[in-house]
Parts: C-alpha cells; structure tokens; sequence
C-alpha cells in the first residue's frame, strides 16, 4: 500500500487512520509538492542573498534572543544548535504508533512549499516512514505553543544523525542505523531547524489517535449499553424515535438509534416489565452518550483542519514576496478541542461504571455479585471497585490543561497552550475509557446469562458468542484481574460494527 502527501488535496481522519493500520504502507511526496517544496527553498536562498536585515530564526537567534544577529558563516550551525539545544524531552516515551504519525505529520505541513525546507531533508523524513526508522520521543517538554519544540527536536534529531532511534524492535543510536541503513546524516540549511521544531505534529498526532479511539469506543459503549440493558431488563420506552425528535440534537438521535439497533429483535426487552422506569444510567444513554458523540464531531473538524495546515514560523511566501512572523504554531485549537474531548470521553466512563454498580447490586432477579453462591463467592465485587477507581482517576486528569499559561523564554513567549499536556492527559483517558466499557462487558455478559432461557437480539447474542470465545462464564471465583485484560483487550482490538 502507498500514501501519496499531495498538499492540494486535504487529508482525512479515515485516511490518517488507514496509514495508521498499515505499518508497512511506503510514503511518497505527489510532484506538486516537490515543486512547492523546491520553489520555496530557492525563493529563500535567492532572498537572503537580496536583504540586508535582521529575518527571525534566518540570521537571528530564537524566543528572546530573536535580536541576536547571526552573521551568514553561522547560519547553518545555528540551525544545528537549535535542534541538539531543544531536544530536552523527559518522561515516557511515545508509543512508536504516535511517533509515526508524527513523521507523516511533519511531512504533510513541510509539504505545502512555506517553510524553506530542503527537499532532501524532507525525503530523509520519508526515508524514516518508509524504512521503519521511529525516533525517540519523549511525551514531557512541550508548552505547546511555539509549537512542539521539545518532542519535535527529539523526532529530527536523528536527521542529523543524533539521538536514539527504533529499528526492527532495537532501540539504538542514530548514527549507526543510519549507517545500517545507508543513510547520510543531513546538513540544515538557513531556517531549517525552525522549520522542524515549531509546528504542531505532537499534539496533531495524539489528537488524530484520540479522535479515531473515541470514534470506535462511541460504537462500544452502546453495543456494551445494550447488552446490560437486557442483562438488567432495562424498558425499551427510553430508545423510541419520536422522543428524540422532539430535542434532536445530532448526537442524541444517532445514540437512541444506535440503541434500538442494537436491541432489535431481542427478546428480553419486549417482556413485560414490573418497573415503570429505569436509573438514569440506563434511561439517558441516548442523552449522555449523544452529547459525548457531539462533542467528538466538532473535535474532529478542528483536527482535520489543523493536519491539513502549516504550522511553522516564520512563514515563506514566495508568491507575495514575504517572510512573515506570527503565530500558527500556537496549539490553542488543540488544547481546547483536547481538553474537551477527554470530558466528553470520560462521560462514557462515569456512566458505563454506574450501569456496572447496577448489575450486581441484586436487582431485577439479578443474584448479588452475579454469582450464584454469593457469601462462599465474592463473585464481580471488585471489578466494580477497580471501575470506580479508574473513572476517579480520569477526573482528575480531566483537568483543562488549556486554562493554564506559564512565561516562558524569557517573556517573549508570554502566553502557551499546554496543549501537549492536554493531548498525553486526553490519551490516557481515551485508555482508561477502554479499561471501564471491559469491565462493563465482562459484566454485561454474565448478566445475560442469568436470563436465560430468553435470548437477547441476534447481534448482541452473536457479539456474547465472540466474547465468551475470549472469557469464559465465571461459576466460582476465580483470578479476575487476568479475565479483566482480556476483556479490556476485546474492546481495544475488534470493531464493534461487525456484529
């Protein structure tokens, strides 16, 4: 498979997906790119031998020494020392799957002909992709605001031939992968280094792997829904159509109707019910799973936007005869969007434990802990506490990181983002959502169980027929943590869709 980066033709979230699940794929620039690419960089060169002034992160230093003037025998090193300064990342490391992305990323903003890049600089990058050459990334170090300085720095420092890289499984030092590989180190030229270090391809990248996780867990956490809305003999009333036309919000409409399809055909929700209503956490799945659904379409524009933009500094614009100064690595959009997707993530969480405390309270013909010997069992007793401390601990990382602002450079970079904070603090929110719908699931099946001889609908019977494949019916106790990650790996790997 091969992705072509055509900067005239805007890039999607399902196309970024479908790089992402190709790990193989090979990555080429379209013609019209080089050419942009190409132009822009001789427009440079031919422009600093015309002017006779100071042109920011060109010939003077970065941040608050943007008065320091370089003089044109130092220009290449400065952009060198940029990249070996800024690379002061700490913390974990970036899954290799982000850090890919990261790399598609760059290329795709280097792309569009207003950075002044090198074209060979830009074909190393691809060389990286297409080779399975990952840099070391660290996930601390970013304000997100002069763009992704710190995480960007560690991603090109192996052009240079520095740094640590991923080749087949090993981590190892650049220099000697490249070498492996046949690969010279580049030589930056005049604003270079600026180029790849200000943009906003960390926060892009954990922000396209958020959007695409939470679009699949949206279709799980009503697939889950329904089955323990039959395990609990929830009221079918809550699904019908016309009482969400009458307040159709986009997302609550598609939540009910995805409710209904779900339990067509089962026999259970039919049956006549002893209870009139149900507890929220049943009867407003359509509300709280539809305005989480909202929140996600209106996140996911925002990103499409940002990875098909360029987001350097200074800018280069060839055709109007400019360089221009300004701001379009700031990471606000994402900060906002990130912040705001991982509250609207977290609310499947905080529902989906809720409807898990339901099932074993001993409801509704329900035994106590879903097991049969409750008192010799403990039954599912503590997955519910684990449930609970997890959706806690996503409160907390539900925090805006957005609100916050920290001086920086001197006060030349007075007001950042934190948007790389808000996109690392989205993706462990995204993984704990995945943790609390497993739980669910694990207890959703069970439940069901305890209906029989009734049959829920064929879809949610068939998805119980997949599950138990993976984690059995739990007689007596047993070791649950090992059957929770099964559960939790179920989620994470199949698409709910193909039920």
């Amino acid at each position: 498979m091969k992705f072509v980066i055509d900067h005239t033709q805007p890039i999607t979230l399902q196309e970024l997906q479908s790089f992402l699940h190709h790990p193989g794929a090979k990555v080429e620039l379209s013609a019209a790119s080089r050419k942009a690419i190409v132009d822009c960089r001789n427009y440079l060169d031919d422009k600093l031998q015309r002017i006779n002034r100071p042109v920011y992160g060109i010939n003077t230093g970065f941040g608050s020494l943007c008065n320091v003037i370089i003089p044109p025998s130092q220009i290449e090193q400065l952009q060198e020392n940029l990249v070996k300064s800024h690379a002061c990342g700490m913390g974990e490391e970036v899954p290799l799957e982000i850090v890919r992305l990261m790399l598609y990323l760059k290329v795709r903003s280097l792309s569009y002909g207003k950075s002044a890049v090198q074209l060979t600089t830009v074909e190393r990058l691809i060389d990286f992709i297409n080779l399975n050459i990952l840099p070391v990334v660290y996930t601390q170090g970013s304000l997100g605001a002069s763009g992704d300085l710190a995480p960007l720095a560690h991603l090109c420092l192996p052009l240079l031939g520095m740094g640590e890289v991923w080749y087949q499984g090993k981590k190892g030092d650049a220099a000697s992968v490249l070498s492996a590989c046949r690969l010279t180190a580049v030589k930056l030229a005049s604003k270079e280094g600026l180029a790849l270090l200000n943009g906003t391809q960390f926060m892009s990248a954990y922000a396209v792997w958020c959007c695409i996780q939470a679009q699949a867990l949206t279709g799980w956490a009503e697939a889950i829904a329904a089955m323990s809305a039959d395990g609990f003999d929830a009221r079918p009333d809550p699904f019908v159509e016309h009482l969400h036309t009458i307040r159709p919000h986009p997302g609550q409409l598609a939540a009910a109707r995805s409710m209904r399809g779900w339990l067509e055909g089962s026999e259970i929700i039919v049956c006549e019910k002893a209870h009139v209503q149900d507890p929220y956490s049943f009867r407003c799945i359509p509300q709280v799973h539809g305005a989480s659904r909202d929140t996600l379409a209106h996140v996911m524009r925002v990103v499409e936007t940002e990875v098909n933009a360029v987001t350097d500094n200074p800018t280069v614009f060839p055709e109007e005869d400019e360089v221009l100064s300004g701001g379009n690595f700031h990471g606000q959009h994402l900060a906002l969007v990130l912040d705001f997707l991982a509250i609207a993530q977290a609310e499947l969480a905080n529902i989906s434990e809720r409807r898990t405390y339901l099932l074993i309270a001993g409801q509704r013909g329900l035994p106590p802990f879903l097991t049969a010997e409750a008192g010799l069992n403990s039954g599912f007793m503590i997955p519910q506490y684990t449930a609970a401390s997890i959706v806690s601990q996503n409160k907390q990382l539900c925090t805006p990181a957005s609100v916050d602002s920290i001086v920086s450079s001197n006060g030349q970079e007075d007001h950042v983002s934190m948007g790389a904070n808000a996109a690392t603090k989205c993706f462990k929110v995204i993984q704990n959502v995945t943790r609390v719908l497993g739980i669910e699931l694990l207890n959703a099946a069970q439940a069901l169980e305890f209906r029989r001889p009734l049959k829920s609908s064929p879809r949610l019977e068939q998805l119980h027929a997949a599950f138990r494949k993976k984690v059995p019916f739990m007689q007596n106790d047993q070791y649950l943590s090992g059957m929770m990650r099964d559960a939790e790996a179920f989620v994470a790997s199949h698409d709910s869709s193909v039920y």
